[in-house]
């Protein structure tokens, strides 16, 4: 599995919470629509939790919804690792960003992949998303 790897132009990312176009809550700063675009939504295997205001998805056999945007300008890559609180150690980051399997409309892998940014800290006492689909309108501001 690939960590906080190389991003190169045309990737795909899987973006589930508050980097979704839309969502409540979500990152101003960062130039989503100006150095990538949205392809479409998308079905990934995981479990969700709603972490307080934002959702964390950890290794899972739920099926979860998000959306699927290609990059263009991968300039953004460190702004979106920062607001995701990713570093390079793996007990303290928030989130770590991690290549995943795409699912179809039916549960079963495309054969395509995705970066997606994995909660990486403790998930006990936080709710579990039951459908896996993160509301546009659940988020809270985190930075």
């Amino acid at each position: 599995m690939t960590t906080n790897g190389e991003v190169r132009p045309g990737d795909l990312f899987v973006f589930y919470g508050l980097l979704k176009q839309g969502a409540a809550g979500g990152p101003q700063h960062i130039p989503l629509s100006e150095a990538g675009e949205w392809v479409a939504p998308c079905k990934f295997r995981g479990r969700m939790y709603d972490i307080g205001g934002f959702p964390g998805v950890v290794a899972g056999d739920s099926v979860c919804h998000g959306v699927l945007y290609r990059i263009h300008d991968v300039s953004i890559v460190p702004a979106m690792d920062e607001y995701e609180d990713v570093t390079d150690d793996a007990e303290t980051a928030l989130y770590l960003r991690q290549k995943i399997a795409l699912l179809d409309e039916t549960g079963s892998p495309t054969g395509a992949q995705g970066w997606i940014y994995m909660y990486n800290q403790p998930t006990d006492g936080c709710p579990v998303i039951e459908d896996g689909n993160w509301s546009l309108d659940a988020g809270k501001t985190r930075k």
